[in-house]
């Protein structure tokens, strides 16, 4: 693979950065990155089963994969920002990948709380989504995800032309956003906002810089 550098980094970064980028744009860094990607739900699948999830092992099930799904999305919401800063251009193959596995962990988080909290009832599913703004809140965020992963194909890029599909998928903004008001209002009963605080400086870091980086471009008169 050709050496990338990306502007403003001194001549001496050059090596480094072209390695990570020939690293990146091997044919087995898709696959080592599935592997990885997959460990969290490994480790839980093992926890679960060796007993190792605590007092209440339902209840840490369902808060652990909400908090790997919250993670794969400032995973996916960092590559544009690091890609940019670093020139690992390379990391632009993996970032449908780490999409597509928020989808999957915040799927896994829906099943197990259907599971275990509702014990499948899709009648009190529907009381407690109406009755619980938390509730309602990760559902629209995960019917968002449904969205964006259904259209994340290159068939659904041709159909619906690149303008209008990078407009949809601008979604996963609104997403952090229902994500960072769902985990407040969980951790609300129990007065615990330190984690909240922390994914909410993450988000409004990785936003607040594409809209730095928006308001920068030169505009046309």
């Amino acid at each position: 693979m050709p050496s990338v550098q990306a502007p403003g980094l001194a001549a001496g970064s050059r090596p480094a950065g072209s390695r990570i980028n020939r690293w990146l744009g091997h044919r087995a860094a898709k696959p080592v990155g599935f592997v990885l990607a997959l460990l969290p739900f490994a480790w839980l699948v093992w926890a679960a089963f060796a007993n190792q999830l605590g007092a209440n092992p339902a209840e840490a099930l369902i808060r652990s994969l909400g908090d790997w799904t919250i993670r794969f999305l400032v995973l996916v919401l960092a590559i544009t920002p690091l890609r940019t800063v670093t020139g690992w251009v390379a990391l632009a193959r993996l970032r449908r990948m780490v999409g597509l596995f928020v989808f999957f962990y915040a799927c896994l988080h829906l099943l197990a709380y259907a599971w275990f909290d509702m014990e499948f009832s899709v009648p009190a599913i529907v009381d407690d989504v109406i009755k619980r703004p938390f509730i309602l809140v990760g559902f629209l965020g995960w019917l968002l995800l449904l969205v964006l992963a259904a259209t994340s194909f290159n068939r659904a890029i041709r159909a619906m032309g690149a303008q209008r599909w990078q407009l949809l998928h601008r979604a996963v903004y609104a997403i952090a956003g229902l994500a960072v008001l769902h985990f407040f209002w969980m951790r609300s009963g129990k007065n615990d906002f330190a984690e909240v605080g922390v994914y909410a400086g993450l988000f409004s870091a990785l936003l607040g810089w594409r809209l730095w980086r928006w308001l920068s471009k030169p505009r046309a008169a």
